[in-house]
């Protein structure tokens, strides 16, 4: 009886683990591998069988490296694989594999390759097939930073030749798969080849970590070839398909597929409260520091000083150089470079160029060809404008522009030209590449910053309906009308100019200053003032008929004040009426009623807010200037 129930646990758990085998190696399924795998451990454990106990650990560490990324689940799963090490031969094919994976783990977090690369040289040794392609594989994760690309190369080679003798059809697809990624990050004209030979293999049978990567590569591609709106849906397939897998990176990858496709579109700055908040989330790899680059370029063109310079300064914590070169380093140079540019900082842009030059030659991709920037050079080139080296400027950004043709990346194309022709300023060539930029960025529905990066940027007001839609460098909010709206877009629709409040009051915009020694109210202004109280009186009733009474009040409050403006203007016989204490009431109701608007437009948009507080002027001539 207890031989037979014995036989059952055993059998159990064996199934447990071929499932779990299966769904990791075979199918993909990374969430469907760990629900096998842990419970194939708990009945291991409980039944103190050995064996059981370390498949199941090395199961749940997955097929990538750095799988789980909160503390305590990294912790729990580590725990386990040191716990099964202990139980077998370390130089058994368990034990093997299991010093693979944790060798594997430290190097990763501590953005080392060395100890992995020992692993491979002693599976190479053991002759063990399944230990040495899981070492490679392994390695491989270990060393995407830029200055390892003949080693990646050589690593997902030999796993393809490796791969029949494991018997895992896994196998070989990462290793085409890894071999993929290679191409891709070397900027190799045959990438996309290797690219069809991986889908046409998906094509017959799916394996869902691999197609998720396969994926993304198609969502890179489509935003190289200028298709954004494709690219964002395709992105969107992507992550459900990601996270259908159970891929941690699913919402990660996601976030910097739409940062790349909102950068190029010119609405980086809408990415800034996602941004902020996904920049501190635990499911982010521990050597990924790339989203505090993104979020400083896109604060700087939102025009939110103050974050951007506080989350570049988050990146800079230690040197630029010491940074882990992990697969996003690239990326996290690319958006401190804009970032810096944009702020005029010429300091962090002169330690970019210092640790980027010597990958000039390579594409900005991120990851496992999750999304491209295009290339390494436009970053130095940018650099050297950031710190007025114009010369260098204008050879890296030239060189650019060839990279990015070479790469087919129709919209950094168009940047890299930007780029050149602002630092070719004030010379023939400059406004044919800035002219010629802009036709390609039309064509893809792109939108440029502006040529002068010094340039203020300006808010725009426009009213939609009941509402007043309100931008500022690629942020928008929407606010409901107020008296003091209607001020402040006569002023933004005016920069620079001084406009009297007696006029913004009465919602017109006088030719010529009024002088103090002049009527209170000259007969345009008066038929002004009688044309907006019939106004006023059509919107209040209106409003009143919508109960919405707070808004009819504020309006009742401007006829009244109208009406009494009217009054004091006219004399005995309807004659006008000398009165330099209208300047004054008038000073006092337009200041109050734009000091509302911006406490509501605060309210939406704190940043747009501060923007407008820090140009206006107001008194008894109003105006607005861009800063």
């Amino acid at each position: 009886m207890g031989g037979s129930r014995g036989l059952a646990v055993h059998d159990d758990i064996e199934m447990s683990l071929l499932s779990g085998e299966h769904a990791l190696y075979g199918e993909g399924s990374l969430r469907a591998a760990r629900r096998w795998f842990e419970t194939a451990h708990r009945e291991a454990e409980r039944h103190g069988d050995a064996d059981g106990m370390a498949r199941a650990a090395l199961g749940l560490g997955g097929l990538w490296v750095h799988e789980h990324r909160t503390a305590a689940e990294a912790a729990a799963v580590r725990a386990r694989q040191r716990q099964a090490l202990a139980l077998v031969e370390p130089r058994s094919s368990l034990g093997l594999r299991l010093r693979v994976r944790l060798a594997g783990e430290d190097d990763y977090r501590g953005g080392g390759y060395e100890a992995i690369l020992a692993m491979v040289e002693e599976t190479r040794r053991a002759g063990d097939p399944v230990a040495l392609a899981e070492a490679l594989s392994l390695a491989h994760h270990c060393v995407l930073g830029p200055e390892h690309g003949a080693l990646r190369l050589a690593l997902a080679e030999e796993l393809i030749e490796q791969a029949p003798r494991t018997g895992r059809r896994g196998d070989l697809l990462m290793g085409l798969l890894w071999r993929t990624v290679d191409l891709v990050l070397d900027a190799d004209p045959h990438a996309e080849r290797a690219l069809v030979e991986l889908r046409g293999l998906l094509s017959k049978e799916d394996h869902l970590a691999v197609g998720f990567v396969v994926d993304a590569m198609e969502v890179m591609l489509g935003i190289r070839g200028g298709r954004l709106a494709e690219a964002e849906a395709r992105a969107g397939a992507c992550a459900d398909r990601g996270a259908a897998a159970g891929d941690i990176d699913s919402a990660g990858w996601y976030a910097g597929q739409l940062a790349t496709i909102r950068w190029y579109q010119g609405r980086a700055a809408e990415l800034v409260p996602m941004l902020a908040d996904l920049v501190n989330s635990p499911d982010l790899s521990a050597v990924d520091s790339s989203l505090w680059a993104v979020l400083a370029v896109s604060a700087a063109t939102a025009g939110d000083r103050r974050l951007a310079e506080g989350a570049l300064a988050r990146l800079r914590v230690r040197d630029l150089a010491a940074l882990p070169r992990s697969s996003t380093w690239l990326i996290s140079m690319y958006g401190a470079a804009e970032a810096a540019y944009l702020l005029g900082d010429a300091d962090t842009a002169a330690e970019i160029h210092a640790v980027l030059s010597p990958f000039e030659r390579l594409p900005v991709v991120v990851s496992l060809g999750v999304t491209c920037l295009g290339s390494v050079r436009h970053s130095l080139g940018v650099a050297m404008l950031t710190c007025g080296q114009t010369d260098k400027a204008i050879a890296y950004l030239r060189a650019a522009v060839h990279d990015n043709l070479a790469l087919g990346h129709w919209p950094a194309v168009a940047l890299s030209r930007l780029r050149l022709g602002q630092a070719l300023r004030g010379t023939e060539e400059s406004r044919r590449v800035l002219a010629l930029a802009r036709q390609e960025a039309a064509s893809l529905g792109m939108a440029l910053p502006d040529d002068d990066p010094a340039a203020p940027a300006q808010v725009v007001c426009a009213r939609q309906g009941r509402k007043w839609r309100i931008e500022l460098a690629g942020r928008t909010v929407l606010v409901d009308h107020i008296v003091g709206m209607a001020h402040l877009a006569t002023l933004l629709a005016n920069p620079g100019r001084e406009i009297p409040a007696v006029d913004l009051a009465a919602g017109a915009v006088a030719g010529e200053a009024a002088e103090s020694a002049q009527p209170v109210l000259d007969e345009q202004a008066r038929h002004t003032y009688k044309r907006r109280l019939s106004g006023l009186q059509a919107e209040i009733d209106e409003l009143e008929a919508m109960h919405d009474l707070q808004r009819a009040a504020t309006l009742r409050a401007e006829r009244d004040w109208l009406i009494d403006e009217l009054a004091a203007a006219t004399g005995l016989a309807g004659r006008a009426r000398q009165f330099a204490g209208s300047e004054e009431r008038a000073r006092i109701a337009v200041g109050k009623a734009i000091r509302r608007a911006l406490v509501r437009i605060g309210e939406a948009d704190p940043v747009i807010a501060e923007r407008l507080r820090s140009a206006i002027q107001m008194g008894v001539r109003c105006s607005y200037h861009p800063v």
